[in-house]
């Protein structure tokens, strides 16, 4: 009887084996669909559909083929370890980066995310991938160990000048280190000043930078050094709900800025 390990090679080494049992899985097929739907030859599927019947993953009946509950286990399985290593390989430059101890989510949930790096000609690609985002925005929330200035800008035109809804939670640090700096001091007292602003500050700190924009969520990625390295982006449900908990876990448990401290 052949491996566990030797069956995931025996699948793996043929993209047609593993269209033809993902076909079959969802659905009952001649051998002509088949043929028409994976481009095999039908010198090629009568191989596959032979070594699928020796396993019994499928069955045929009535000149048709569908796949066995087994069959369609398998095809499960093996559709699901795909799709962890097509995440994992858009994740792979990234993932040392991410707050994943901060982080409630299945990775499998960033399989679709927008990964955003910085290259010699766009060292300041991330920070422009957030502020993309920002420009349409109609609701804006933040959690955050830190500004960043091009964000208070674009964040600040989208309230005062758009119509935004802004609420912000940022760690205490990251106000003291706002408050020091006259240019961002007087940028950001007049985003407090908004009617549809709101911030609150946490002491006991946040230990990621995010953003949601809408229904997408935006992380700043930086190393140990606090460079920036990356930013990740999705609207995947589950990243939404993490994130929409997260924020109010953090406001829940923050004080609100007083816009006076500001105001000078």
């Amino acid at each position: 009887m052949e491996s566990a390990l030797e069956e995931i090679e025996f699948l793996a080494l043929s993209e047609n084996r593993v269209e033809v049992l993902r076909l079959l899985a969802d659905d009952r097929h001649t051998r002509g669909e088949l043929a028409a739907a994976t481009g095999a030859s039908q010198a090629t599927l009568g191989r596959i559909l032979g070594d699928f019947e020796d396993r019994s993953w499928i069955r045929r009946e009535d000149g048709e083929y569908a796949a066995t509950a087994t069959g369609r286990l398998v095809a499960e399985g093996f559709t699901d370890l795909l799709e962890i290593l097509e995440t994992e390989g858009e994740l792979r430059d990234v993932v040392r980066y991410l707050p994943t101890h901060a982080m409630d989510v299945d990775l499998r949930r960033l399989a679709d995310a927008t990964v955003t790096t910085p290259s010699q000609t766009r060292p300041n690609a991330p920070v422009q991938r957030v502020l993309d985002l920002l420009g349409d925005a109609d609701e804006i929330r933040v959690f955050s160990h830190a500004f960043n200035e091009q964000s208070i800008a674009q964040i600040r035109d989208r309230v005062v000048d758009g119509g935004a809804a802004f609420r912000g939670v940022f760690s205490r640090s990251a106000v003291d280190a706002l408050a020091d700096d006259a240019a961002l001091r007087e940028r950001f007292g007049s985003l407090l000043a908004a009617d549809d602003a709101a911030v609150r500050v946490r002491e006991e700190g946040i230990p990621l930078a995010a953003t949601v924009a809408d229904g997408t969520v935006h992380l700043l990625l930086r190393d140990e050094n606090g460079v920036l390295r990356a930013s990740v982006d999705t609207d995947d449900p589950a990243v939404r709900s993490w994130a929409q908990d997260t924020f109010d876990h953090y406001w829940r448990t923050a004080t609100p800025l007083d816009a006076a401290e500001f105001s000078d």
